[in-house]
């Protein structure tokens, strides 16, 4: 990975103070139903440093702050290996590896990335995999899938699971679209996401209820974040908002949902707050 400086050591504090308000926050969301068991909980990595804090740095604060572990966007094997080595000496997990691919593209994701894979064997982390818009509109179903199978066997000769992850504006912008290549693709080891900032950017966030119950079968994992609805922002921390994100919760564990909750994460470098992107 390319070494960037480190946060100051006054930038360090209030980000892990801001987590740590969000870690509590989180825990009394997810046991908010305690006839069920809270799901385990884990931030994405651009809520703690991408780019500028170490994967030891990392690690230590979210054990510190009571999170279970992180999911990383994917650069090259060898940070893999790193973050791998860092996040096993603090006992935490890589929930995810978040990977773009390109549809219309000769090179359809970067060749390294077969290496990453292979380093995932013997662990849960899912294969947290994008389908980018394409140059021209229109139905690209067909490719969508071959390239989701080619993904699917991959990763099961690593024994790990995929995730098709619905982004605003890529050709997988919803949970919806990811269940309707899940199916197609008809791989074992490929499921469905719903991510609540991005189901509100689409302007489905009215259908939220109508979509779980489609995904449900098939969700493999999920994200939450703040969002206010009445005025539209849907990339805040879990403390703002007005959506009701405990009820939410609440929804996806009656649904049959059992896997972990990913916080979308990014840091305001003005005001050093943590706030929902990705």
């Amino acid at each position: 990975m390319k070494q960037h400086h480190c946060l100051s050591p006054r930038l360090r504090f209030l980000v892990r103070k801001a987590l740590g308000s969000l870690a509590a926050l989180a825990t009394g969301l997810l046991l908010s139903n305690a006839a069920l068991a809270a799901p385990e909980f884990f931030v994405l990595d651009n809520g703690v440093g991408r780019g500028s804090w170490t994967p030891e740095q990392q690690a230590k604060t979210l054990k510190e702050l009571g999170y279970d572990g992180i999911g990383y966007n994917y650069t090259k094997p060898s940070d893999l290996a790193a973050w791998q080595k860092a996040f096993k000496a603090q006992g935490l997990k890589i929930y995810s590896l978040y990977v773009y691919t390109f549809i219309d593209k000769p090179e359809h994701y970067d060749r390294a990335f077969k290496e990453a894979i292979k380093l995932l064997k013997g662990t849960d982390t899912v294969v947290w995999m994008t389908l980018r818009e394409t140059a021209v509109k229109g139905d690209h179903d067909a490719e969508a899938v071959k390239l989701v199978q080619e993904i699917a066997d991959l990763a099961q000769a690593s024994g790990v699971r995929v995730a098709l992850y619905g982004h605003a504006g890529f050709y997988v912008a919803t949970a919806n679209d990811a269940v309707r290549i899940v199916k197609l693709a008809n791989r074992p080891n490929v499921g469905a996401t719903i991510n609540l900032c991005h189901e509100f950017i689409t302007n489905n966030g009215d259908e939220l209820d109508d979509t779980l119950k489609t995904a449900a079968p098939y969700l493999t994992l999920v994200t939450i974040n703040g969002v206010d609805v009445k005025n539209k922002l849907y990339l805040l921390r879990l403390d703002q908002g007005d959506f009701d994100v405990a009820g939410w919760v609440k929804k996806l564990q009656a649904a049959g949902y059992k896997g972990p909750v990913g916080l979308q994460c990014f840091r305001d470098r003005k005001s050093t707050r943590l706030n929902s992107s990705h």
